[in-house]
C-alpha cells in the first residue's frame, strides 16, 4: 500500500494538510515525520517478517505506551495492526551518534534514561538473549541462510556464560534492548529513548551491555556506563554487563544473517553489518580474560 493510502487510514492524519517526509535508518521499519496544522507525528511501517526476527507487534505497541508512561518514551496515538502501522508523537530534538556516546560527559545522562525506563511499568513480554540466540539459529538452519564460519564452535562458551550468569541473576526490569544512537534523542535538556521492536523485560545489565557492544565503545565506557547507572563502581555488574555484551554481538550476528536471507524490501547490507559484529565476538570468545570476566561476575563485589 502506497505511503498516501496508509495516512488515510489513520484518522489523526486523514483529511488534513499535511506534509510527509522519510526519517533516515529503520533497519525493520519504513518510518515518516507527518506535519499537520495540529502537529507532528511519526509514522512507523513494518517493512520485515517480524515473526522470523522475534518482534512482536503487539507487545511493541504496549511496551512503548508504558515506555511513554514512565517518562522516557514518545507517546503513543494510534495502533493499526492489520497494516503493520504504529503512530507516535515526535520528539523534537537531535539524534545521538556514536561519537555522542564515546563523550564521557553523555555517559551519565545515558544511564538516567536507562532507570528512568527500567523503573517505569513492566512490560507485558520478557526479552532474553540466550533464548533468542537459539530461535534465531534455528531459522538459520531450517532455512539454510548463511552462518559466519565457525559460529557453532562457540555454542559451549555461550552455555558457560549462562550459567555463570545465573548465579547472580537479580530479576529483570522493563529493557528497551536495542539502544544504538539513533534510537537516542537529546533534546538539550534530557534524553528520551524511541523503538521498542525488541523491548522485553530484561536483566538491567544486558541494557548496559548491548549500548556498549552496538557503538563498539572503549571498555572503559562501559566501566563508566555501568557506574553511572548503579551509583558507585561494581566490579561483578562490569563483568556482568561485558558478557552480556559478548552475547549481544554473538546474537544480533543471526539477526543480521536472517535479515540478509529474508528481508529484500530494504536496500542494506546486512552481512556486512553481521560479520562486523561476529568478528568482534570471536575476538572476546578467544580472549584469555574470558574466565576471568565469568570469575568476576559470580563474585561479591
Amino acid at each position: 500500500m502506497a505511503v498516501p493510502e496508509v495516512l488515510d487510514r489513520i484518522p489523526l492524519l486523514s483529511g488534513v494538510p499535511r506534509s510527509v517526509e522519510e526519517l533516515p535508518g529503520g533497519l525493520t521499519n519504513h518510518n515518516y515525520k507527518v506535519t499537520t496544522p495540529s502537529g507532528e507525528y511519526v509514522v512507523r511501517v513494518s517493512a520485515s517478517d517480524g515473526a522470523l526476527l522475534a518482534i512482536d507487534r503487539d507487545a511493541e505497541h504496549a511496551n512503548s505506551a508504558a515506555a511513554a508512561a514512565a517518562g522516557v518514551g514518545a507517546p503513543v496515538l494510534d495502533y493499526l495492526p492489520e497494516l503493520g502501522v504504529l503512530v507516535v508523537g515526535f520528539l523534537p530534538g537531535r539524534t545521538f551518534t556514536e561519537e555522542d556516546l564515546r563523550d564521557p560527559a553523555n555517559l551519565p545522562r545515558v544511564a538516567a534514561a536507562c532507570r528512568r525506563l527500567h523503573a517505569g511499568p513492566r512490560f507485558v513480554c520478557d526479552f532474553d538473549m540466550f533464548d533468542v540466540q537459539r530461535r534465531y539459529l534455528e531459522i538459520v538452519l531450517e532455512r539454510g541462510f548463511r552462518l559466519p564460519e565457525g559460529y557453532l564452535e562457540f555454542m559451549p562458551q555461550v552455555a558457560q556464560i549462562q550459567k555463570c550468569l545465573e548465579i547472580r541473576a537479580e530479576g529483570t526490569v522493563p529493557c528497551n534492548n536495542d539502544l544504538l544512537p539513533g534510537n537516542i534523542i537529546d533534546d538539550g535538556e534530557r534524553l528520551w529513548l524511541i523503538d521498542y521492536e525488541y523491548s522485553g523485560n530484561n536483566d538491567a545489565c544486558f541494557e548496559l551491555g548491548n549500548i556498549w557492544s552496538e557503538s563498539d565503545l572503549p571498555t572503559g565506557h562501559l566501566e563508566e556506563l555501568v557506574t553511572a547507572y548503579f551509583g558507585h563502581r561494581l566490579r561483578n555488574k562490569i563483568a556482568r554487563a561485558r558478557l552480556l555484551g559478548l552475547m549481544s554481538k554473538y546474537g544480533w550476528t543471526l539477526w543480521a544473517s536472517i535479515q540478509d536471507g529474508a528481508n529484500d524490501s530494504i536496500d542494506f547490507d546486512f552481512w556486512s553489518w553481521g560479520m562486523e559484529k561476529y568478528e568482534r565476538a570471536v575476538a572476546e570468545f578467544t580472549s584469555s580474560g574470558l574466565a576471568g570476566l565469568m570469575d568476576e561476575a559470580v563474585r561479591a563485589d
